[in-house]
């Protein structure tokens, strides 16, 4: 018996000792669980907790392994998770978050496959405060454009190019998977330039027909913002550091043609004998964070949202005003506390659907007013 055991622990160490000097496989995970108070769902008080706002919870693999010439395999496997509940995330996905293989090379980029983020998320959404340290609450109306990740693309061929003199671009498409080459199909691309303490960058993004269908190129069950007959963003943004300061702005246009619902709020529909052909939304964000020591960040955001609403008996404006504030303390290099409120007011003209009240994304539902704010105390660990 002992011979064997012998025998056995050289086969193995023999077979796996010359894989790790040439690969590596990495075991990751984000757990982020805290407190939330919404002053207003449909004219009650609630009180709650949330798992994954600053960051979404997760856990994941990922791994590289040495091609030769400069050229290597790479892989990505990541799930969410509710904390709370244990459920998957990302509308029940084992692996909703990401799930891609690909090679890359420091000469020439990166090409990969499968379920990945766009371009607006691999660029501009750094210049937000929800896309970069702020997260879920401090997203713009209903994450109109996508830079808080509300929806990753499915089918997706990726490219990123390796950074050339502080310059960097990639791009994505994604295939509908259907007979009808259109049919729920995505594309996007983006650039972005860091010099020092400046960062600039910009997006595009199409998808036709999104949520569609279950198998194309944006999920058609709890991974979508809008259904409708095709999203257009584009945006840029522009972040600059001095000393213990960063400050941004980013300005963001979504245009989404014969919308019938968001997974925010559900069904948009507009008075009878109205049709609502087109709604667009325009984000004016500026943000700012200070590093008071290694440990500690105060931040703050302000966007101002103006939409339009068109429909056969008129084009109508709403507009949306959104307010917030974040503390963060390291309790560790993986630990933090953080506290983070946010507010928003619903105003401009009335469009006799769920538009017209406030929705602070993140909120447990709509406000019965056009008013609304939640506060989140809460706790993070990364492993």
């Amino acid at each position: 018996m002992k011979a064997r055991n012998v025998l056995a622990a050289s086969v193995l160490s023999a077979c796996v000792v010359p894989a790790m000097a040439q690969s590596s496989v990495t075991l990751y995970g984000v757990i982020d669980e805290g407190f939330d108070f919404t002053n207003n769902v449909g004219g009650s008080k609630v009180y709650e907790l949330q798992s994954g706002y600053v960051q979404g919870s997760r856990w994941g693999l990922k791994g590289t392994e040495d091609l030769g010439g400069g050229l290597k395999a790479v892989f990505r496997l990541e799930s969410g998770y509710d904390v709370n509940n244990g459920k998957l995330a990302q509308g029940g996905l084992m692996f909703g978050r990401q799930a891609y293989v690909g090679v890359a090379s420091d000469t020439y980029g990166s090409v990969t496959l499968g379920r990945q983020y766009d371009s607006l998320v691999d660029f501009l959404a750094q210049t937000t405060a929800n896309g970069n340290w702020a997260g879920y609450l401090f997203s713009h109306p209903y994450d109109n454009d996508n830079t808080d990740n509300t929806f990753r693309v499915n089918n997706t061929v990726k490219y990123t190019s390796p950074s050339l003199a502080g310059f960097q671009f990639g791009g994505t498409y994604s295939f509908s998977n259907d007979t009808n080459f259109a049919n729920n199909r995505q594309y996007s691309f983006g650039a972005q330039y860091t010099n020092g303490d400046l960062l600039i960058a910009a997006s595009y993004l199409q998808a036709n027909n999104p949520s569609s269908t279950a198998t194309g190129a944006i999920n058609n069950g709890g991974d979508e913002n809008f259904l409708s007959e095709r999203l257009r963003i584009f945006g840029a943004g522009i972040n600059y550091t001095i000393g213990s300061a960063t400050l941004g702005f980013a300005y963001t246009n979504t245009d989404v043609a014969q919308p019938l619902s968001t997974s925010y709020v559900g069904a948009i529909t507009p008075p009878a004998g109205s049709t609502l052909s087109s709604l667009r939304f325009q984000n004016f964000e500026l943000n700012g964070k200070y590093q008071f020591t290694p440990s500690f960040f105060v931040g703050a955001m302000y966007t101002y949202t103006r939409a339009d609403f068109n429909a056969t008996t008129g084009k109508l404006h709403p507009n949306y005003q959104s307010i917030g504030l974040m503390a963060d303390y390291n309790l560790s290099k993986r630990t933090d506390l953080y506290l983070q409120g946010a507010y928003q007011h619903a105003g401009g003209d009335k469009t006799q659907t769920v538009l017209d009240v406030a929705y602070v994304p993140g909120a447990a539902g709509v406000s019965s007013n056009s008013n609304q704010f939640v506060i989140r105390a809460a706790m993070r660990h990364k492993f």
